[in-house]
């Protein structure tokens, strides 16, 4: 197993999930961006550099409009800007899309990113996916990320649902998922996490 290059990539950690329109449900949010600011400290400690990206929308949109007091960082997480090695705005829910971080990475031969922040049910999982084709490993934290409840036309689900299927789909095949100490430990042990895989869970699905 090859020693992994790591950047921790903290998406979308701003007020409007925790002031605004859009307030996490699951995990506790203030104990979810406590597991964030600690992954910071760890990462900056061993070297590992910090993206930050902001998800901004248009003037006049309901949410992530710069400038309005929901657009910032969690200030847990702003006070600690000075771990900081990169920042973009992004648009999508891939951190990827008309974003300039595939170079950033590609430029410091990073080759796994560790995403934190959220939305578990759409920024992550989106962002995960996306990494697939471009050929970076993708480690998820469950507990320094976050999900809300859903209700639609399709269905509904509460968010520690939604956080945990999202949690287990991811582990199956896109990302390896650990929580904030056992990604600390792999840092600190510069060693490699392995999720599952797609047949293996399937099987283990049939049988449960």
């Amino acid at each position: 197993m090859s020693t992994p290059r790591r950047a921790l990539v903290i998406i979308d950690a701003q007020q409007e999930y925790f002031e605004g329109l859009l307030p996490i449900q699951y995990p506790n949010r203030d104990e979810s961006v406590a597991r964030i600011a600690a992954a910071m400290d760890a990462a900056a400690s061993a070297d590992v550099p910090v993206v930050v990206v902001k998800h901004a929308m248009p003037e006049g949109a309901p949410i992530f409009v710069p400038g309005t007091a929901t657009f910032p960082l969690h200030p847990e997480l702003d006070k600690r800007s000075d771990k900081v090695a990169h920042e973009l705005s992004k648009i999508y829910a891939s951190i990827f899309a008309d974003t300039d971080l595939e170079q950033w990475l590609r430029e410091r031969n990073i080759d796994t990113i560790t995403l934190v922040g959220y939305m578990t049910n759409n920024c992550v999982i989106g962002s995960a996916a996306a990494a697939e084709p471009l050929g970076f490993k993708v480690e998820v934290l469950s507990d320094a990320t976050g999900a809300i409840d859903l209700v639609n036309a399709a269905g509904s689900a509460p968010a520690k649902q939604v956080h945990e299927t999202i949690m287990a789909l991811l582990n199956s095949n896109w990302a390896a998922v650990t929580t904030t100490d056992g990604w600390i430990e792999a840092v600190s042990s510069n060693t490699a996490l392995e999720g599952d895989n797609l047949i293996e869970s399937a099987a283990r699905g049939r049988n449960a």
